[in-house]
């Protein structure tokens, strides 16, 4: 009765590791994969086309100090954002794009709210 279970525990302790040591060890994430996303802010045109196409409305123009001035760009809330990749498509200089880097760690809600300087 106690051996089948110390058996299958010594197999699974055996056996291949589940979980990587993370941030030692990374996954390899898919070509496919959409992660943060990322905002080149010398090429954006404050077109506003990626904040009206966003489904979840994740997306709010700012006001930020730039070399030409006082611009709108982008704001980004990661929390409320479904990675759809729809302002990545609709932007005509394509400075917002989505990368593959999924490190979301944060201790607090609103640092997941990325002001355009954030996300260089």
């Amino acid at each position: 009765m106690l051996v089948e279970p110390l058996a299958k525990t010594a197999k699974a302790l055996s056996g291949k590791r589940f979980t990587v040591q993370y941030p030692e060890e990374r996954e390899h994430v898919p070509d496919s994969y959409r992660g943060k996303l990322r905002l080149d802010m010398e090429t954006c045109i404050s077109c506003r086309a990626c904040a009206l196409i966003c489904p979840n409305r994740t997306i709010d123009m700012v006001d930020v100090d730039t070399k030409r001035g006082k611009t709108l760009m982008p704001q980004v809330n990661l929390e409320r954002c479904l990675f759809c990749g729809l302002c990545e498509e609709i932007c005509p200089p394509k400075c917002l794009t989505l990368t593959k880097s999924y490190d979301f760690d944060v201790y607090d809600r609103r640092e997941l709210v990325k002001r355009p300087e954030e996300l260089r």
